[in-house]
């Protein structure tokens, strides 16, 4: 396998507009990397000029120590797999794995050797003589996983590999690719739009917009730590609950914020650089939000909408100012459409974004609370 190096890489299509503007990014050897953002924001891009499909407007990009800008795809020793599975509509599962070997000029020994081995891995051996059209969607997935195994390359690349796919067979794929991934110890970078996919699968996520970086970690880091406001509403599901209002207070033991709802509460974040007055987004993840009044920081809406997921509710609430808010409940709390509802927070709970949208540093950042919900 082999590590990965980019530098200040830049893509324009018309000399003036970048479309990625100095790319930075290192991945080392046998790490799983997810490049994820919406769409339009230059992830597939950069997977595209990593294997040679795209040119390279500035900057290096380097696999294996070498920069690789110029090289075709067939001498960057990568594999790429598609959203598409690309699959030989008239070849059969065997004839589909060995044509890229067979170009290459590998023995038939060679070739069926290496084809067996993919087809254990992936459980694929009873397929290998059926044609495309008699494969299920995950099968077929997995057989162009497995064409680019025998390749034997130095990185996997995967385009939104799963989106074809219903949500079982999603579920069920994504294991396989990160068991796939721990087996062959391989040096892969994947590109979604799902940041479930992200958080599942990725030792290393990076979260793009609008061509740039917004930030890279584990997927912890990103989930507790966001630097900026739109990796915190990226990154979880459902989406970070923000509150706008005004700084009332800033120390060095937290700020207080009156919120445009009329709550005022205390946020435990460095105050360095914030001022009284300036306007601030205050951001409350729905599972750290308690049903009830335990929490130090109290807040009041009307149910609107219930999501009964069996083991939890998500419930939707209109606050005063007539935005919506969703928390955690029990899945046993009695709660019907249109009710009063009082729930809270803890002030470790909150984070805290400036008008630029960058998170304030939080005073507990290891400290995070998960709200357990009564009955």
């Amino acid at each position: 396998m082999a590590s990965v190096s980019l530098q200040q890489v830049r893509k324009s299509y018309d000399g003036k507009t970048d479309v990625l503007a100095g790319i930075d990014l290192d991945i080392a050897d046998g790490e799983f990397v997810v490049l994820v953002g919406p769409s339009g924001c230059g992830k597939s891009t950069l997977l595209r000029m990593l294997c040679g499909l795209e040119s390279v407007s500035g900057g290096d990009i380097q696999i294996g120590g070498r920069v690789v800008n110029h090289l075709p795809p067939a001498e960057r020793g990568i594999a790429m797999v598609f959203q598409s599975y690309a699959l030989y509509p008239h070849m059969t599962v065997y004839k589909n794995m060995a044509f890229g070997l067979r170009v290459a000029g590998e023995g038939k020994a060679a070739i069926a050797g290496r084809i067996q081995k993919a087809a254990e891995i992936l459980k694929i051996g009873h397929l290998l003589e059926r044609l495309p059209r008699e494969l299920s969607g995950g099968q077929r997935q997995r057989v162009a996983i497995g064409r680019a195994i025998v390749r034997e390359p130095k990185l996997f690349l995967f385009d939104e590999p799963l989106s074809n796919l219903d949500a079982a067979l999603r579920v069920q794929t994504r294991l396989e690719i990160a068991k796939l991934q721990r087996q062959l110890k391989a040096t892969i970078v994947y590109v979604t739009h799902d940041q479930v996919e992200a958080m599942t699968l990725g030792d290393k996520i990076v979260v793009m917009h609008e061509g740039h970086i917004q930030q890279a970690g584990s997927p912890l880091q990103l989930y507790q730590q966001p630097l900026n406001r739109f990796v915190a509403s990226f990154i979880g599901s459902p989406t970070m609950n923000f509150f706008e209002g005004r700084v009332s207070e800033a120390g060095a033991n937290g700020v207080r914020v009156l919120l445009a709802t009329g709550e005022k509460i205390h946020v435990l974040v460095s105050g360095a650089g914030i001022s009284v007055g300036d306007a601030v987004t205050v951001g409350l993840r729905a599972e750290h939000a308690l049903s009830g009044i335990q929490g130090s920081e109290r807040f009041h809406g009307t149910v609107s909408v219930v999501e009964h997921l069996g083991e939890s509710n998500y419930v939707y609430l209109t606050m005063s100012d007539g935005k919506d808010v969703v928390i955690r409940a029990d899945a046993n709390m009695p709660i019907q459409l249109g009710q009063a509802l009082n729930f809270s927070a803890d002030s470790r709970a909150f984070y805290l974004f400036d008008s630029s949208g960058r998170a304030a540093p939080r005073l507990e950042p290891g400290n995070m609370i998960v709200a357990e919900h009564p009955g």
